[in-house]
């Protein structure tokens, strides 16, 4: 499974991606054991490859971490820093559900598209 990353607003920092099966650990991933972790560096054309993974449901988050500190940066609750995820699914006073941003992968390579978005 690979990511196709758009929108990043500079190469600063890293962008750090999740990949889960479970609902109850998205969209940060620290609740699943069995999470698909990747951390690299930012850039303006980026693509993420999360490897082969079995057939599933899954989703995925991205943080564009700018400052390299390991989490995302908020303001008032509102978030400093990039964010994206998978179906481009949309935020509304927090981060979108596990179902909104969920695709089903029959086992095959997959190749998705995130926007990456940035509120301040």
């Amino acid at each position: 499974m690979s990511v196709a990353v758009s929108g990043m607003r500079s190469a600063k920092g890293q962008v750090l991606a999740c990949l889960t099966t479970r609902a109850d650990a998205f969209p940060d991933c620290s609740k699943d054991p069995q999470a698909r972790k990747l951390t690299v560096t930012a850039s303006e054309d980026l693509h993420l490859d999360f490897g082969r993974v079995p057939a599933g449901r899954y989703a995925v988050s991205l943080i564009h971490d700018e400052n390299g500190n390991g989490k995302l940066d908020t303001s008032l609750m509102i978030p400093r820093e990039g964010y994206g995820f998978s179906r481009d699914a949309a935020v509304r006073f927090g981060p979108p559900s596990f179902s909104r941003a969920a695709v089903d992968i029959g086992g095959e390579n997959v190749r998705l598209a995130i926007h990456m978005r940035y509120l301040l």
